[in-house]
């Protein structure tokens, strides 16, 4: 009598994600890329200014005109919106729904880039807005029926819960309605948007561990 019973066999089947459906290696890239671009951008910009406080001021401010070098933000806006759209591309298993939501998240944070809020400030906020929703949004979208892991709902959607959470931490700072005046309004952004530029990366490395059983 063989050690594996047929019901372990059959479960193993059914938990494997086929090799096919395994994001490829470019996807992993990518989604290394976004979180480094974003962190790293803010992290070397507003080292650059000789006045600047992180925990006050906002990550847009780094790319506005008055900075010492505002292209090394957008730059790493511009880098992190492309790598989210690379990285939706190789989640083949991860439902249409989802991929959509964090191309958009991507394309908005591109947006970001491309209208400083200094010289577009409309359409900043607005490319803000739809960013930081959709990139919240993405991962309970993610989720499948009977799926396991980074894509099974009682993961997913406390996920997308916590990111929005942030989002809206950081508008009632923005607005100026929370107990200390918005004085963590760069530090809450901060927090989510470096949460939102990491999710993508953990499931891409989730679903490249799952493999086919030998």
């Amino acid at each position: 009598m063989t050690s594996g019973s047929p019901r372990a066999t059959s479960s193993s089947v059914r938990h494997a994600l086929p090799d096919d459906h395994r994001p490829p290696w470019w996807a992993l890239v990518s989604s290394v890329v976004a979180p480094v671009a974003m962190i790293g951008g803010w992290t070397l910009s507003q080292a650059l200014q000789p006045s600047f406080d992180p925990v006050r001021d906002t990550i847009s401010d780094l790319a506005t005109a008055g900075m010492v070098a505002p292209w090394v933000m957008g730059a790493g806006l511009a880098v992190t919106g492309v790598a989210h759209c690379v990285t939706a591309s190789g989640l083949r298993e991860v439902p249409v729904a989802g991929r959509v939501f964090l191309v958009l998240g991507g394309l908005a944070t591109f947006a970001v880039a491309m209208f400083p809020s200094d010289t577009h400030s409309q359409l900043h906020g607005i490319s803000a807005a739809v960013g930081f929703g959709a990139l919240g949004l993405w991962p309970a979208l993610a989720a499948r029926r009977g799926g396991q892991g980074v894509l099974s709902a009682k993961v997913a959607v406390p996920v997308s819960v916590v990111l929005l959470a942030l989002v809206g931490v950081f508008v009632a700072e923005l607005q100026q309605v929370t107990p200390d005046d918005g004085a963590l309004t760069g530090l809450t952004e901060r927090l989510v948007a470096g949460a939102q530029s990491l999710w993508p990366l953990v499931v891409t490395v989730a679903l490249r561990r799952r493999r086919r059983p030998v």
